[in-house]
């Protein structure tokens, strides 16, 4: 499972809150657009009917009289989206003549003396009624005012999505601003990451320079860290360097015994192998405290083939110049994070090795593409061979043939030891196109402080 960087986390938690608020504003300017315009419309309805309860007569006979010359002429046409009904006593009195046979709904609130609501009116028009409550001539009065909504609805909906065009750039300016300002503090730790990959490379020992407040307890821990592996890496190949000293005057002493007249041909052959094989398991030790101390912090922490490989190549065509070999290269121009030294120790042992038994052509080919998951080196020769019984023999755990032995001599004491410390594999086969010995090899990345971008 990929993990998301720190800087896709905060963009993303930023963007959607710039997004929730900036909805949250639209939709808020909407609702007070609504508002204002629904709070204009009850007061012009209130004066309005204002005016209707003044054309109200209650003393020119035994029921009120309205006198219609005082209402507005639009409450006069039909369906004109403007409507009234009067109540007294309970009862519908009055009508406007625009509501013609509907009948208004309507309802009643009685912990008030005004309160309003919406409902359907004639030909399902949206209205906004506003309702109040009159003592008059000791007569309850409660009068009705309608007025369709159907325009003011529109009009609301255009200015709501004329603020889109408003809103929807200042959104994106906020989020282009907002990617600076994250990059911008988050740059700091993008300083961290080219330390540690100076770290890496062996050009210091330690992460230097100021870092900030929040970040620098985490400095701190990987700076003791450092601190102390170097410490644990000095003294393990300290005293491996003072134990292989130590035996040396021992192993001395046993070479010599080897060759005491009256020593037995049988023991002077089994003092010699043993006292042999505990030199080369010195030497191997030795060999695998400096992988240890160089992959950690040596001064080559990168490897560029197609600059170190052709002048191994010029060295080996000095050695074998008799044989006149054509090497055939397919490496990447590139800087691969593995040390120098190793990759050249290694590539030398099987380059050497497929030279001394070439007839005439040696490949090597190096892949670390991203498909390749690593680096993977492929060295072939065009010359007789391995026995599939002696590369079963090689392959297997613990065993390992010296150049001293007959057929291929590989090397494998120190080649084996490299592969195995970067935690790679190793194989041999028949090449299909040369026909001689294949050795192929797979190291997996190390991990480098490219890795460790925060995004």
């Amino acid at each position: 499972m990929k993990m998301k960087t720190l800087r896709g986390r905060l963009t993303k938690t930023l963007t959607l809150m710039l997004v929730l608020i900036f909805v949250a504003q639209w939709i808020l300017l909407s609702v007070a657009i609504r508002k204002v315009s629904q709070g204009q419309m009850l007061t012009h309805m209130d004066h309005d009917g204002s005016a209707l309860l003044e054309t109200l007569d209650f003393d020119s006979g035994p029921r009120p009289r309205l006198d219609a010359r005082g209402i507005e002429p639009i409450y006069l046409k039909l369906q004109s989206g403007h409507y009234y009904l009067v109540q007294i006593d309970g009862e519908d009195a009055f009508r406007s003549p625009s509501l013609g046979d509907f009948a208004l709904a309507t309802e009643a609130d009685n912990a008030g003396q005004k309160w309003h609501y919406h409902t359907a009116g004639p030909a399902n028009q949206p209205l906004l009624v506003l309702a109040r409550h009159e003592m008059l001539k000791n007569h309850r009065v409660t009068l009705f005012v309608g007025e369709d909504l159907s325009e003011t609805n529109q009009e609301i909906g255009e200015l709501s999505l004329a603020s889109l065009v408003v809103f929807v750039p200042l959104l994106l300016a906020a989020l282009l601003l907002q990617g600076v300002v994250v990059r911008r503090a988050l740059q700091p730790l993008a300083g961290v990451r080219d330390q540690l990959r100076e770290v890496g490379a062996g050009k210091h020992a330690q992460i230097v320079g100021e870092v900030p407040q929040e970040i620098k307890p985490l400095v701190d821990e990987l700076n003791r860290l450092l601190v102390l592996m170097q410490r644990r890496l000095n003294q393990s190949r300290t005293a491996i360097g003072n134990l292989a000293h130590a035996l040396k005057t021992p192993l001395a002493v046993l070479f010599r015994s080897a060759d005491e007249p009256g020593v037995p041909p049988a023991v002077r052959q089994d003092l010699r192998t043993q006292t042999g094989a505990i030199r080369e398991r010195i030497e191997r030790e030795l060999r695998r405290a400096r992988l240890a101390g160089a992959s950690a912090f040596g001064a080559g922490a990168y490897f560029n083939p197609a600059e170190e490989l052709p002048v191994l190549i010029r060295v080996l065509d000095g050695v074998y110049r008799e044989k006149q070999i054509d090497f055939r290269l397919a490496v990447p121009n590139a800087l691969l994070p593995f040390d120098r030294e190793d990759l050249l120790e290694l590539l030398g042992n099987l380059a050497d090795n497929a030279c001394k038994w070439a007839a005439a052509r040696v490949a090597i080919t190096m892949d670390d593409s991203p498909a390749a998951s690593g680096l993977k080196i492929t060295v072939a020769d065009d010359g007789p061979g391995c026995a599939d019984e002696e590369m079963q023999q090689i392959l297997q755990r613990g065993v390992r043939l010296d150049e001293s032995k007959s057929g291929h001599g590989l090397g494998l004491a120190i080649t084996g030891d490299i592969v195995d410390f970067y935690g790679g594999r190793m194989d041999m086969d028949r090449d299909p196109h040369l026909g001689g010995l294949r050795v192929r090899i797979e190291l997996p990345r190390p991990v480098q402080a490219d890795d460790l971008q925060a995004g």
